[in-house]
């Protein structure tokens, strides 16, 4: 019969706690002043929680810029593949993952755009475990889409995720620039194209 660990268990809980919301918020930040501008005294006036108990979860800036990512990662499997895994793999998988992107931005999942557009431009040319996590979490969507066009038939699968991303990538910046909703439905028909 397992024993009660009493007081660690509720330690545990709160720590938790304590990093899903610092992550969850870290995230919000990285979207609208990048992974960069996340620091301990930031994210604790953000959450309420205190600098010692972030630093205590985390124990690093770079390990709370990881956590950041590996919560943005949880928020877009959720809100932009789940929602879409239901459908037929090939054409039908791409249709229903290009309107849960759409959904998810339009949502303002995060409040600065897509995640994956606003951290793959700050750490592109860096390296390091912050660099490694953000372009783990582009590289998993870039296998997605180009698994799902090899099951749809494309001719060049690697091309053909290359001008979906693109098309998304670009859609997000001029939302966020131009304040441009209509930049979604354009990327979206043009991805639409792509598949065919």
């Amino acid at each position: 019969m397992a024993q009660d660990s009493g007081p660690l268990d509720g330690r545990r809980a709160r720590g938790d706690a304590t990093r899903r919301r610092a992550a969850r918020h870290a995230a919000d930040l990285a979207t609208t002043h990048g992974l960069d501008s996340i620091s301990v005294g930031a994210l604790a006036t953000a959450t309420g929680l205190s600098k010692s108990g972030i630093l205590t979860v985390f124990g690093t800036r770079e390990a709370i810029q990881v956590a950041a990512v590996a919560e943005a990662r949880r928020v877009y499997v959720a809100t932009v593949i789940e929602p879409a895994w239901g459908a037929e793999p090939g054409r039908a998988r791409l249709r229903a993952l290009l309107d849960s992107w759409v959904a998810y931005q339009r949502a303002g999942v995060f409040p600065g755009g897509c995640f994956v557009s606003a951290t793959s431009v700050e750490f592109g040319h860096r390296a390091g475990p912050v660099a490694e996590a953000v372009r783990r979490l582009k590289r998993e969507w870039l296998d997605l889409l180009e698994a799902e066009l090899r099951t749809a038939g494309s001719a060049d699968p690697v091309d053909d995720a290359f001008r979906i991303d693109a098309y998304l990538a670009a859609a997000d910046t001029r939302r966020q620039l131009f304040d441009d909703d209509a930049a979604l439905d354009r990327a979206r028909a043009l991805a639409l194209a792509v598949i065919g």
